[in-house]
């Protein structure tokens, strides 16, 4: 009786740290991603308004950038494909969950301000759970969808409560990050429901191979170089792209595909709810604002996520996935 109480006692504090990685993955995710709105609004522009380099240019040096850094364990890799349905699904994740939405962001950024970008971007758990339930038959709970809802209704606050945020674009700006989490949705489901045989650093590294090559043609058409040599600025712009690739895309995309290794695609996802809160505290520096109608939508986006990851089905589907990370 001895034996088993202690063992249960193992299973638990195993389980308890499993669930604290998952924070800390999630909360170091939130802090990288949500710079990376004002890295590609740096990109764009410099501190003084010059332009720099243009929307395309930003998305497919990122890609390029990422892609090139991470190819050496790409080709390591590539004897772990075994079939055409993995080739398929290493396609969704890099280009739904990387390379469409890179020019999506930075399209819509021409529009509107980076902070403003960052609270868009929490659209990402609804759609999430809407292709998990749908297309990948994801049981949920009540308790989830009250979650997502309450954290939606916090992220409809946060928008208003943001309307200083600089919008001098329109409707397709604001559609085009709307899509753009919708592909995150796509992508992060195939993660977590046909890749589980991969680790996190072969499926970033992968996905990223197969948009390699797109993502140079674009930077070269587009007119890179020439920016890069006539541009007296160009060097600056170029600096931030890079460590938006570095960071944002490729050392933050391993560790998201770790978390979803660990958690729940709900939890995952709501990474998205913590990102408006970094990418406004960011715009801080930049001469931006935040009033007491803006933490009071924080705490009610982040009272969301606690009930919605609090679910019996996101339990169950963590404990499903700390048996899948014994074999990976």
């Amino acid at each position: 009786m001895q034996i088993f109480s202690g063992f249960r006692t193992l299973v638990y504090l195993c389980a308890m740290t499993k669930n604290t990685l998952s924070w800390i993955l999630l909360l170091l995710l939130a802090s990288i991603w949500g710079s990376s709105f004002i890295l590609m609004k740096r990109g764009m522009e410099s501190l003084d308004g010059t332009p720099l380099f243009s929307a395309v240019q930003v998305a497919s040096l990122r890609m390029s950038i990422a892609a090139t850094v991470l190819l050496p364990f790409s080709l390591l890799f590539l004897h772990r494909i075994k079939t055409f349905r993995q080739v398929y699904c290493l396609l969704i994740v890099g280009f739904a969950g990387s390379f469409f939405p890179a020019f999506l962001f930075t399209y819509a950024e021409t529009g509107i301000s980076s902070g403003y970008a960052g609270m868009l971007n929490s659209f990402t758990p609804v759609f999430t759970m809407i292709v998990g339930a749908f297309v990948f038959r994801q049981r949920l709970t009540r308790m989830q969808v009250l979650g997502v809802a309450i954290a939606g209704i916090g992220i409809v606050l946060l928008m208003i409560a943001g309307k200083q945020l600089s919008i001098s674009g329109g409707w397709m700006h604001i559609f085009a990050i709307i899509f753009a989490t919708l592909l995150y949705g796509i992508s992060l489901n195939t993660v977590k429901h046909t890749l589980q045989g991969f680790k996190s650093l072969e499926i970033t590294s992968l996905s990223l191979f197969f948009v390699l090559v797109p993502a140079l043609v674009i930077a070269y058409c587009s007119g890179t170089i020439e920016t890069l040599q006539t541009v007296p600025q160009a060097t600056e712009g170029l600096g931030f792209i890079c460590i938006l690739s570095l960071a944002s895309t490729a050392f933050a995309g391993v560790i998201y595909n770790r978390l979803i290794s660990v958690s729940s695609t709900l939890f995952a996802s709501s990474t998205t709810y913590f990102m408006p809160i970094v990418a406004i505290f960011f715009g801080l520096g930049f001469g931006e604002t935040v009033n007491i109608y803006q933490i009071g939508a924080m705490v009610i986006v982040l009272s969301g996520v606690f009930i919605g990851t609090k679910s019996k089905a996101g339990k169950s589907e963590v404990i499903q996935s700390e048996v899948q990370g014994v074999k990976n």
